[in-house]
């Protein structure tokens, strides 16, 4: 598996246009995108901080994986993202070591990424995301 950086990490978030506030009049960064990702039900809100995005989600479904996330653990990180060259590759050789995958081959995700998710229960409790541009 080639992974090159940590692309980004995902939080949990009630409200988008709330939690913006914290990250932009605390910690000084800049909302540089937000979109809609129908296919997860989830607005994004991304900063970034160097070569890592921070990523905020916030439900638009009461079904939606973050909505579900929530109401389970509360706010916070969901999940970190790594940059990989070929994410479909990635999964497969995750897969050949054992891994349990959430994705068995890549998806569309947020700025227009090709992602697939490692399943927590074989990544130490840690929800794992690899992403392609």
């Amino acid at each position: 598996m080639n992974l090159t950086h940590i692309e980004h990490i995902g939080i949990a978030v009630k409200n988008i246009e709330e939690a913006k506030k914290y990250y932009e009049n605390i910690l000084g960064l800049k909302c540089y995108a937000t979109e809609e990702v129908k296919e997860q039900k989830v607005r994004t809100a991304f900063f970034r901080i160097g070569q890592t995005k921070i990523e905020l989600l916030e439900a638009i479904s009461d079904d939606s994986p973050i909505a579900k996330f929530i109401k389970k653990r509360g706010t916070g990180i969901h999940h970190i993202a790594f940059a990989t060259d070929n994410v479909n590759l990635s999964l497969l050789e995750a897969e050949e070591k054992g891994v349990k995958l959430i994705d068995k081959k890549a998806r569309r995700g947020a700025e227009g990424l090709k992602i697939g998710f490692l399943h927590p229960k074989s990544t130490l409790g840690v929800l794992t995301e690899l992403c392609e541009k």
